[in-house]
This record gives C-alpha cells, structure tokens and sequence, in this order.
C-alpha cells in the first residue's frame, strides 16, 4: 500500500496537459544558471576549467557568465521579482 502525502488532484484533459514546463521553473533554472556561471568567472580555477571554451556547451556557459558579470543589477533585480512572484502569489 502507497501513501501518498500530498493531497488528489483533479485529473487534467491531455489538452489541459499540453504545457510540460512551467515557465516560473524554466525562469529560476536561468537565473541559477547565469549567477553559477557568473561566480564560477570570477574564482579562476573554475574560470580556467569551465569558461575557457567559447563553443558548445562550455560556450553556453561562457555567455551566461558574461551576462551575469555585465547585467548583474538586472539579473538581481528579475531574481527578487521571482522570488516575490513564488512566495506570495503562487
């Protein structure tokens, strides 16, 4: 026998269900990407290793590092909005 914590929902028509990703979730998974990615520029160890590459996947790494060092106000400012948005009104 499973329990199950957390309390039935109502079962979603596939049409209801055709979003997979929530856009809040896609949003805060950007946003610990860009400032990982901004802290990892500055220690050079990790700079060294990680952001040295500017192709590929490393390369994807390397940008989101350059955003979060240039726009760090906007980057802080849009991760406070997210964090309001998450705790009081979701």
């Amino acid at each position: 026998v499973a329990l199950c914590v957390c309390p039935r929902r109502n079962r979603s028509s596939p049409a209801e269900m055709a979003n997979v990703f929530a856009m809040d979730g896609i949003m805060v998974f950007l946003l610990l990407l860009i400032c990982t990615c901004a802290y990892m520029k500055r220690v050079p160890r990790l700079k060294a290793y990680f952001l040295s590459e500017k192709r590929g996947v490393f390369g994807a790494l390397y940008k989101a590092a350059v955003i979060g060092v240039r726009l760090h106000w906007v980057v802080s400012l849009v991760s406070l909005v997210t964090a309001f948005y998450l705790v009081l009104l979701k």
